[in-house]
């Protein structure tokens, strides 16, 4: 038996998306019936993810390892302290860091966000407003005061000055890792807030561990840096065409893109299904 991990976004599907392409369902199925064992491994939430679970994975790896789902029992569970809880939002605010708070079901982002994009997209980045909305819309994304303290488990962080990002990292770098990307054609970093007391990699270990399952039968799949402690740890490490060039150099072997079939192509390749 083998377990295979599937980021989400740029990897299953195109980013924001909840639905794969058939070949991709296809190629799931096909290895469930070979006696393998599929996952999500991605840093969505559970109630971003969940959509995506009706295509029949036998689990997920959520919250970048936060949560740990096997097939329906929860193996897993870690969400911020509320001690945590609120030193990393206060200093991400009082830093005016714009926040999207990912709790187990729902997530929260910052109005002023929002705003600072309709002034970018007068500024001629109206692509930047479509893509923000697709994704709000798409995740169920709601607005922050709506927020009422459930428990966190990982801060999604954008700012146009990565100073501001560093400033906030400050007060709570020795529990929590800040995993940030360049900054996109807009200027704008982003990035996240991720505790040390898990990522994917440290997830897939510990699902391992609950299967009797040896790591040099995993297969991980992704496409971004925050994919890295994935890729890291598994038996075959397998990044898209589209994805980070650094984590290119990481992995095993190059996928094509989902949208070309590269799900399929990459499990037929590698006698998954």
């Amino acid at each position: 038996m083998k377990l295979i991990f599937l980021d989400i976004d740029g990897t299953l599907t195109e980013p924001g998306s909840n639905t794969p392409p058939a070949s991709a369902v296809e190629a799931i199925r096909g290895a469930q019936a070979k006696g393998n064992l599929v996952f999500l491994c991605t840093g969505r939430n559970r109630g971003m993810a969940s959509p995506l679970m009706k295509y029949g994975l036998d689990g997920m790896i959520g919250a970048g390892g936060g949560i740990i789902l096997y097939r329906g029992e929860k193996i897993y569970d870690c969400p911020m302290t509320e001690e945590q809880r609120v030193r990393v939002l206060t200093s991400l605010e009082k830093n005016g860091v714009y926040r999207t708070v990912e709790c187990e079901m729902d997530s929260y982002t910052d109005e002023s966000f929002k705003e600072f994009i309709a002034q970018s997209a007068k500024d001629g980045n109206s692509e930047l407003l479509r893509w923000r909305n697709q994704i709000e819309e798409s995740l169920n994304i709601r607005p922050m005061a709506e927020y009422r303290e459930e428990p966190v488990y990982k801060v999604v962080v954008m700012s146009p000055v990565e100073k501001q990002l560093r400033e906030a990292e400050k007060e709570w770098k020795e529990d929590f890792q800040l995993i940030l990307q360049e900054p996109d054609k807009y200027g704008i970093y982003n990035g996240e807030v991720v505790n040390r007391s898990f990522d994917k990699g440290k997830a897939i270990l510990r699902l391992c561990e609950h299967l009797g399952v040896d790591i040099a039968d995993t297969y991980g799949f992704g496409d971004s840096m925050n994919d890295r402690e994935m890729i890291e740890v598994v038996g075959t490490s397998v990044c898209m065409e589209n994805g980070a060039e650094d984590l290119k150099k990481l992995s095993d072997m190059i996928c094509p893109k989902v949208s070309e079939n590269g799900i399929k192509k990459s499990f037929t390749k590698l006698g998954l299904m």
